[in-house]
Formats: C-alpha cells, structure tokens, sequence
C-alpha cells in the first residue's frame, strides 16, 4: 500500500500516455475514454494534492466509465463518417463497368472473371459469349449484368 500513497499526478499522466499510445495500436476507441480520465485524474490531482489513493481510484473509474459512454454515445459516429461508404465494397465498385463476355450466361446465372477475381454474375436475358454487358448492380457479392445497347 505504500506505493499507492504516494501517486503523484505524473503517475496519471505517465498512465495516461501508456493508454493513448495503446490505442493507437488499434483499441477502437476502448481506450480513449481510460486515458482522457487519466488526464483529468492527473490534473485533479495537481489541484487537490492531500487526495486519498482510495479517492483517486474511485475517481479514476468514475471518470473511465463517463468518458468511455461520451464516447460510444456522442464522439463515436464522427469516426464513421467518410466520404467513400463503399471503399471496401467491391461488389459496389464494380457498378459501371463495361464487360465483354468470355463464357455464356444461360438460366439467368453464371461467372465472368474481372481481373484477378471470379464473380457470380445475374441477368435476367440469355447472354452469349462476346457480348458486352455492363455491371448494372449487385446483390451482395452477385453482379447482376444488362447488355449494353
């Protein structure tokens, strides 16, 4: 117990920089809500420096949680907003390619191969070999195809 008498607020911020740094390993915002309390326990603690060790610890959780709930309930959504919604679709980013057809499409199925990768493909006409269709959509990872006029 002699060591946790003497915290000290470098202690918290020393904790504090530990938490960030793992966060930015990749937490997720876990631990963003841990080291922001930690901040504001070292700074609290600079303030009112004759606090209790069992006072800080109960602060510290109080403060962890608060700021881990601000987090998943005000700041996180920020992090989910981007510009690019479909950048790891790739079903989606193949909408608009012009295609020509290298093995038939019969009973509405069948594959095509764009690029490196092999694709089920829908359309709801027959389509021959070397007709050139276009990705019109997709459902899930199936491109559904329309021939191109």
């Amino acid at each position: 117990m002699g060591l946790l008498d003497s915290l000290q607020p470098w202690h918290w911020l020393i904790l504090s920089l530990v938490l960030f740094a793992l966060e930015a390993l990749g937490a997720s915002g876990f631990l963003i809500g841990a080291g922001i309390a930690s901040a504001l326990m070292a700074l609290l603690l600079w303030l009112v420096p004759s606090m209790d060790w069992g006072v800080q610890l109960m602060l510290f959780g109080i403060g962890t949680l608060a700021m881990t709930v601000a987090w998943w309930k005000v700041f996180r959504r920020y992090n989910e907003q981007t510009d690019h919604p479909e950048l790891n679709n790739r079903a989606v980013q193949m909408v608009g390619r012009v295609i020509v057809l290298e093995q038939p499409v019969s009973n509405g199925q069948g594959r095509i191969q764009i690029g490196d990768t092999f694709w089920k493909v829908r359309s709801e006409t027959e389509l021959e070999v070397g007709t050139t269709v276009v990705v019109s959509g997709c459902d899930g990872m199936v491109l559904e195809l329309t021939p191109k006029e």
